[in-house]
């Protein structure tokens, strides 16, 4: 963990002054729960808030408390522009990188503003006035409860902030599976201690999908699924016909890829998803010691954590396809064993 820097966080959210809450674009739970807290607690003390995400998130989150007050970038640039010009501070939120804000981030890198870091995500760049990081949290959302304890403002988190820092510890850990600890365990106690019903959470996150969500999962496990068991791998693909014929929006493909280590001795998983004729974004899962953190910024521009990480690729879905069992057949040895 980096040293934190409390004296500056202390005084700045003592402050009442403008302040602008982002999180990374394609925001997840984690992501949004984080920014939703934080922003409920600088509001707590006085301070005037603007949550801006650079893009849309799964609308079957839209019930978690202060999402309708969210500034969607991609659909109200100008305010948003506005927003980062007025403020004072800049609370940055489950990313390490001003690229994962893209088309933000020239204006962030220029604003005068004192700019915070609250992440888990490994190497932050070195942009930031102040940092609270740790890569060993399970979530953001952890950290953000941790950082509220350690001000000793643990007086000024209701059950409405609690309910949206669990569910960012839920989702960023499969359902407290992956990235797990005693300290997770802690948090999530001093959250129920604060009034959040588990078994209300557990059903608004993953009990209020559209049929089109369970459609489009028999679909990946029945056609889009291909299983390499001497490669203790497995992999699911989504074409552009795919998105068209389901009509595929923001979260509709959260979850699927976890679906393929839940067979035996498949230790390595990928959900490839083409989005459009240039983009393929990948989801990477493992169990075990196998890293698909190292796989995901080798190899995909991306990164994330060890059992987790996301990336993209430039070459084609088929090629795409072919790097990963290739990548398997590399790393065989390592994912056999892993688990």
């Amino acid at each position: 963990m980096m040293k934190p820097d409390l004296d500056l966080f202390r005084s700045g959210t003592a402050m009442p002054v403008q302040s602008v809450v982002l999180a990374h674009r394609n925001p997840d739970g984690d992501a949004l729960g984080s920014s939703l807290a934080w922003a409920q607690y600088l509001r707590a003390r006085g301070q005037s808030v603007t949550v801006i995400l650079p893009s849309e998130f799964p609308q079957h989150m839209s019930w978690m408390p202060g999402a309708k007050d969210i500034l969607i970038f991609d659909n109200f640039p100008d305010e948003g522009r506005e927003a980062i010009s007025l403020a004072e501070q800049i609370y940055a939120l489950d990313f390490n990188s001003w690229e994962r804000v893209d088309p933000l981030q020239h204006q962030l890198l220029e604003s005068s503003a004192t700019k915070y870091l609250v992440d888990h995500h490994l190497d932050p760049e070195p942009y930031f006035d102040a940092y609270y990081s740790d890569s060993s949290a399970c979530s953001t959302a952890e950290l953000i409860y941790r950082l509220i304890e350690d001000m000793d403002q643990l007086d000024k988190m209701d059950r409405v902030m609690a309910e949206n820092l669990y569910v960012g510890m839920l989702t960023d850990t499969g359902s407290f599976r992956y990235t797990i600890s005693a300290e997770v365990f802690r948090v999530a106690s001093g959250l129920l201690a604060k009034g959040v019903d588990p078994g209300y959470i557990q059903n608004k996150v993953f009990n209020t999908q559209s049929r089109k969500h369970l459609e489009l999962l028999g679909h990946c496990l029945a056609n889009r699924m291909r299983i390499f068991p001497e490669l203790g791998t497995g992999v699911i693909y989504l074409n552009l016909d795919d998105h068209r014929k389901f009509k595929i929006q923001r979260g509709d493909t959260e979850g699927i890829v976890n679906y393929i280590l839940s067979l035996n001795k498949i230790n390595l998983a990928a959900l490839i998803t083409q989005q459009n004729k240039q983009y393929i974004k990948l989801s990477l899962r493992s169990k075990g010691d196998f890293s698909v953190q190292k796989l995901a910024s080798q190899h995909f521009n991306g990164g994330g954590h060890k059992n987790a990480s996301g990336g993209r690729s430039d070459l084609s879905l088929e090629d795409t396809m072919k790097k990963i069992v290739e990548l398997a057949h590399t790393h065989k040895s390592e994912i056999l064993n892993s688990f």
